[in-house]
Parts: C-alpha cells; structure tokens; sequence
C-alpha cells in the first residue's frame, strides 16, 4: 500500500513539475491558478495508470 501511495504521488509531482515548466515555457496560461493543480492530479493518475503501475 505504501508502495501504491508514494508512486501516485510521484506521478502528481512528476506532472505538476512538467505543467509549471509548460507555464514558464509560454505554453500554457500563467494565471492557472489552482487549476494546474487539478490538471496535475488528473495527469498524473493517467500517467500512473501507464507507467509506475506496471512496476513490480
């Protein structure tokens, strides 16, 4: 379970680290707000779903 939590929270940080760098890129809007947030929680489900959950 602990395994389970650290890598989902690994995936939040791991898109929100990436959303910020597509903010100060130009890419995305700078005024997100907490909105980035959710965006993170929402990527970072998906990319757990594909990658850290695949990991024995």
């Amino acid at each position: 379970m602990k395994k389970i939590i650290w890598l989902f929270l690994s995936s939040f940080g791991i898109m929100f680290a990436v959303l910020s760098w597509l903010q100060e890129s130009g890419f995305l809007p700078s005024d997100l707000g907490s909105a980035k947030g959710f965006l993170a929680i929402i990527f970072g489900t998906i990319l757990y779903f594909f990658i850290p959950s695949k990991i024995s």
